[in-house]
């Protein structure tokens, strides 16, 4: 397995300032980063938990897969997020493995990540997202 560590969980959110504000409470820390991913219509925002994090999700528009996720399911977590060393190489072990992906090259993330995820259908349920540091 190539897979390292859970790097966050995501948490879909309907505002993520009061959000900031809860979390910040419940973990009696402030978070770090606050960034817009236009490829997904989020805006994150970064709690550090030990070795992992804590993203919270908010919709961009009433159109964006999250705004979508909590009109179904409502607030809670959303995906879990797993740092590996070869996105590449790790998609494409997933697939021969049968995993389904949802997309087929790497792409974009937050917090200088790129980042590939994997079908629930395909995982009992689950969004899983792959993530990997951006190398310079």
């Amino acid at each position: 397995m190539i897979m390292n560590k859970i790097e966050h969980i995501g948490i879909a959110v309907k505002n993520i300032t009061k959000s900031n504000e809860l979390f910040k409470k419940l973990f009696n820390a402030e978070h770090y980063k606050t960034e817009s991913v236009d490829s997904e219509g989020v805006i994150t925002s970064f709690f550090k938990m030990g070795n992992s994090k804590i993203e919270l999700l908010e919709a961009m528009s009433p159109d964006s897969p999250i705004a979508k996720f909590i009109e179904k399911k409502g607030e809670g977590i959303h995906h879990i997020a797993f740092d590996v060393s070869d996105i590449v190489q790790e998609m494409k072990r997933l697939e021969a493995e049968g995993f389904q992906l949802i997309n087929k090259e790497p792409k974009s993330g937050a917090d200088n990540k790129l980042v590939c995820f994997l079908h629930p259908k395909s995982t009992n349920g689950v969004l899983i997202e792959l993530c990997q540091e951006r190398r310079s």
